[in-house]
C-alpha cells in the first residue's frame, strides 16, 4: 500500500520511475533463468571415439605400445587397465590436420608451486578434495587450472590421485605418476609431495643454468647475423653503384663481397623458403621416432654439446630413478619410467635394453656397463649400490656429483663460446672492411695514373 500511494502523489514524481527499476531483478527472473536451466539440462552429445596412443607395462614386466580407440583419454587409460596393462603413457593421435609445432604443456614451475602447496595442506591433515579446491582458487596458469579442475571432477567419480594425474601427461611427467601410485599405496604422500618438489626445483634450476649460458652468446650471434645482413642489404649496394659510376677494375676480395651481398639482396624470398623448409623439416624430424632417433644420435656426436648433453642426461637418469626408488616404486616400473624421461633416443633404447636384461635376471650393474654409454664413476656407484642394496643412496650421489660436472662443463663450454663468436663476427667484420679499403685504394691508384 505504501508503494501506491507514494506513486499516486504529485510531490515527487520521479518515485514511480524507481520503484519498477528496484523490482526489475524479479520480472527478469521469470522467463530467463528456466531458460538457462532448461538449456542446461540438455544431454550433451555422445563423443566421437578417437584413437590413442600408448605405451604400458603388460603382467610380465615387458613395456608394449600400441593404439587405443576410446572417447577421451581417460576411457583409454580404464580400457588398458582392464586389460591387464599398467599405462606409462596415452597421448591422443592427431591427424595431419591438427598436427601441432610445439606440444602444449604446464609449465614446470606451476606444477612444483602446486606439489609443494599440496604437500603443505595434506601434511596439515586436510582432505586431498579441499586441498585441490582451494589451491585451483589461486592458481594463475589457465592450463594448469583447467587440468585441476579435471582432477577433481575424477577423484569425485572414485579415481584416485595417481589415476586423475595420470589422465594428463601435459602437467605431471611418467616419474611423476609413478612416484604419485606408489605413495599411495605406502600411505607417505605428503613426504614423497615434497620430494617431487624437490626434485623439480632442482630440476628447473639446472635447466635455468644452461639457459642462462647460452644467453650470451646466442645475443652475440644474433648481433652478428643483424651486422651482416645490414651490410648486405643496405650498405654494399651503395658501394656497388658508387664503383660501377668509376669503371675502375675491383680487387678479388672486392669482387666476392660484392656477388655474396647480391645474391642475398636478390634471392632474399628464395632463402627464406629455405630457411622455412629447413625448420620444418627440422620439425617433422623431431616428431619421428626414426628422424628424433638420427638427431639425438648425431647432438651426441657433437664435440661441446655432446659431452654437454651426456652429462645432463646421466644426471637426470641417476636423479629421476633415485627418486623413485625412494619412494618405493618398483625397480622395473622405474627403469621403464626413467628411460622416458631421458629424452634422448640413444639412451632410451639403451635403459630399455637394460631393463629387460634386468628381468631377465642379469642384475643392472652390468647390462648398464655393456652399454658403454655410462662413463666409469657411473658404473662403478650402480655396482656399489646393487651389491649393498643402497642402490638410492648411491643414484643421489651419483646424480649430485654430475650436477657439479654440469656446472663446471657449462662455465667452460661459455668460456669457449663467447671468444669463439667474437672472433667469428671480428673475421666477418674485417672481411668487408679489407673489401672496402682495397677497394678505395684500388680506386685511388687508378685515378692517379690515369
Amino acid at each position: 500500500m505504501s508503494i501506491l500511494s507514494r506513486s499516486g502523489s504529485t510531490e515527487k514524481p520521479e518515485k514511480p520511475s524507481k520503484a519498477p527499476k528496484a523490482n526489475r531483478p524479479n520480472r527478469a527472473s521469470k522467463p530467463n533463468k528456466p531458460n538457462k536451466a532448461k538449456k542446461a539440462s540438455k544431454p550433451s552429445k555422445p563423443s566421437k571415439p578417437e584413437k590413442f596412443r600408448y605405451k604400458a607395462l603388460d603382467e610380465t614386466g615387458r613395456q608394449v605400445s600400441g593404439v587405443e580407440v576410446a572417447t577421451s583419454t581417460g576411457a583409454a587409460h580404464i580400457a588398458l587397465l582392464a586389460r591387464g596393462l599398467q599405462p606409462l603413457e596415452v597421448s591422443q593421435r592427431q591427424s595431419l590436420m591438427k598436427f601441432e609445432i610445439t606440444k602444449k604443456r604446464v609449465p614446470r614451475q606451476d606444477v612444483m608451486n602446486f606439489t609443494r602447496q599440496l604437500a603443505v595442506f595434506m601434511r596439515a591433515g586436510i582432505p586431498i578434495m579441499e586441498a585441490l579446491e582451494v589451491i585451483v582458487e589461486e592458481t594463475q596458469n589457465k592450463m594448469m587450472k583447467k587440468v585441476l579442475l579435471e582432477m577433481v571432477d575424477s577423484l569425485r567419480a572414485g579415481d584416485t590421485f595417481a589415476a586423475a594425474a595420470s589422465l594428463h601427461p601435459e602437467a605431471f611427467p611418467n616419474f611423476y605418476v609413478g612416484i604419485l601410485e606408489s605413495a599411495e599405496l605406502t600411505g607417505s604422500l605428503d613426504a614423497v609431495l615434497n620430494q617431487l618438489a624437490d626434485y623439480m626445483d632442482r630440476d628447473a634450476k639446472a635447466r635455468g643454468k644452461v639457459t642462462a649460458a647460452l644467453i650470451y652468446p646466442a645475443v652475440v650471434a644474433a648481433m652478428s647475423v643483424v651486422t651482416v645482413l645490414v651490410l648486405a642489404v643496405f650498405v654494399m649496394p651503395r658501394f656497388q653503384v658508387f664503383f660501377k659510376s668509376l669503371h675502375a677494375k675491383l680487387p678479388l676480395v672486392t669482387r666476392m663481397l660484392l656477388n655474396t651481398t647480391g645474391f642475398m639482396a636478390n634471392w632474399w624470398y628464395a632463402e627464406i623458403a629455405f630457411l622455412i623448409i629447413v625448420v620444418v623439416g627440422f620439425i617433422a624430424m623431431r616428431r619421428s621416432e626414426g628422424g628424433k632417433a638420427r638427431l639425438d644420435k648425431l647432438i651426441l656426436k657433437l664435440p661441446v654439446i655432446g659431452d654437454l648433453t651426456e652429462t645432463a642426461i646421466i644426471e637426470r637418469t641417476c636423479r629421476v630413478l633415485a627418486s623413485m626408488l625412494r619412494a618405493g616404486v618398483d625397480l622395473p616400473r622405474s627403469m621403464s619410467v626413467t628411460a622416458d624421461s631421458a629424452n634422448n633416443a640413444v639412451y632410451r633404447r639403451a635403459l630399455e635394453g637394460v631393463r629387460e636384461a634386468m628381468m631377465q635376471g642379469q642384475g643392472l650393474a652390468e647390462p648398464i656397463a655393456l652399454t658403454n654409454l655410462f662413463p666409469a664413476a657411473a658404473r662403478q656407484m650402480f655396482r656399489v649400490g646393487e651389491e649393498t642394496g643402497t642402490l638410492d643412496q648411491q643414484l643421489e650421489v651419483a646424480a649430485a656429483y654430475y650436477n657439479r660436472e654440469l656446472e663446471t662443463k657449462l662455465e667452460r663450454a661459455t668460456a669457449l663460446f663467447e671468444p669463439a663468436i667474437i672472433i667469428f663476427m671480428g673475421v666477418v667484420v674485417g672481411f668487408v672492411a679489407v673489401a672496402l679499403i682495397s677497394a678505395m685504394y684500388g680506386i685511388y691508384n687508378q685515378v692517379k695514373v690515369g
